[in-house]
């Protein structure tokens, strides 16, 4: 099973591209911060987290999101690799988004967006077929 929960803020706003066959995929981060106690002294310590919409669920996240404003994501924790303007390889780590609740206003932020239905099928969360080799990312 591979399945990942996150609530966290934007750490900016979200960008919505299209790949070559016209599916829309839209990419931000979100931070996570943990409070603790270590030594008798308060701490914090932050997760910075790269995330990725499809389909109609990406168009959602464009559309409501905006940096700053409180998330809950859930989907499944993909490591994918890249090709770096110097010609070395590099991997990340990200979320493919499955679920997604807007837990804040953001600055900015429009009106709530509508409740949808996120049974599979229905918000074409994940690539399909070559689509993920054609991030323009």
């Amino acid at each position: 099973m591979n399945k990942i929960i996150v609530i966290g803020h934007l750490g900016r706003d979200p960008e919505m591209r299209y790949t070559a066959s016209g599916q829309s995929v839209t990419s931000f981060s979100i931070a996570s911060t943990r409070k603790f106690s270590a030594g008798g002294e308060q701490r914090e310590e932050t997760d910075w987290f790269n995330v990725s919409a499809w389909g109609r669920l990406s168009e959602l996240c464009n559309q409501y999101l905006t940096k700053g404003r409180q998330v809950y994501v859930e989907g499944r924790l993909h490591l994918r690799s890249y090709e770096g303007r110097d010609g070395q390889t590099r991997w990340v780590n990200e979320i493919n988004l499955t679920d997604v609740q807007f837990l804040s206003r953001g600055a900015g932020a429009g009106d709530e967006p509508p409740p949808y239905d996120n049974e599979p099928g229905i918000m074409d969360s994940e690539p399909v077929g070559d689509d993920a080799d054609d991030l323009p990312f």
